[in-house]
């Protein structure tokens, strides 16, 4: 994994209230520049609530979040892909009556770009994003007549052609089986060779440890640990709020589960 670089995101003391409930409690995190950076821990730990706070879906009760020097706090959110920041939604948020090719443009027209895109530039982005990702032959069904991995996809593909910096993938491995997660990875990876620094939501443990270069738990709102992802998953606190015992010692005793 190559070496990561200097901030590229900051949140400090990030903290998200519900009434009397802290889904965020004063959480600090930083994405370095082209790292893979995973974000695990229990459901209900703060993780999507988090990714909303950074991408604008949610306003932060408290705390600052930075990318590249600014404020996301005061940007409107439809502003916030146009500096470089994308992510994908846990429940896949197709345009169901439009094609795929027509659901990526979208993405494509509202990008990171200098210029405002044309429809056919918008297409032409699409149609590269549809090539890569793999989703080429389907460009012309109906997005909500897609398989549940190929609908993943779908998400990849809106949030690349958005043209981001810094990635947010909450779940995409969600609902797929061995061959299907595999598969995610090894374009993640390619995501990553690309340029562009990801924060992974993951509950497959065997994807976040062949993919991150750090991991970052979070229990109960809080931030609980944040290092390599051996050092990480040999925490006994993580063992205890997430991965269980038997989790631990097979990790000892024969390595995560290798992928396929």
């Amino acid at each position: 994994m190559s070496e990561p670089g200097q901030p590229l995101l900051i949140a400090e003391g990030v903290v998200k209230r519900y009434g009397g409930i802290h889904a965020l409690d004063g959480v600090d995190l930083t994405v370095r520049r082209g790292e893979i950076l995973g974000l695990i821990g229990p459901n209900g730990a703060g993780k999507t609530t988090f990714v909303n706070c950074l991408t604008r879906v949610e306003q932060p009760s408290e705390g600052r979040i930075l990318f590249k020097g600014v404020d996301l706090r005061r940007l409107p959110a439809h502003e916030v892909s146009r500096h470089g920041l994308a992510r994908t939604f846990q429940v896949m948020r197709p345009f169901r009556s439009m094609t795929v090719r027509e659901n990526v443009a979208v993405g494509a027209l509202f990008g990171r770009s200098t210029t405002k895109r044309s429809m056919k530039e918008a297409l032409e982005v699409a149609d590269e994003t549809l090539r890569f990702t793999g989703l080429w032959p389907r460009r012309d069904q109906s997005a909500s007549s897609l398989t549940v991995a190929d609908g993943k996809r779908l998400e990849l593909a809106k949030a690349l052609a958005l043209d981001p910096e810094l990635l947010a993938l909450d779940e995409v491995m969600a609902g797929l089986n061995h061959t299907e997660i595999d598969a995610a990875v090894a374009l993640i990876r390619e995501i990553s060779a690309r340029g562009v620094t990801l924060l992974v939501i993951e509950h497959v443990m065997k994807a976040i440890m062949a993919l991150a270069d750090r991991i970052v738990v979070l229990h109960q709102g809080k931030k609980l640990a944040d290092g390599a992802p051996r050092e990480v998953l040999a925490d006994p606190r993580v063992v205890a709020a997430y991965l269980g015992e038997r989790y631990a010692q097979r990790m000892h005793s024969a390595g995560p589960e290798p992928l396929s």
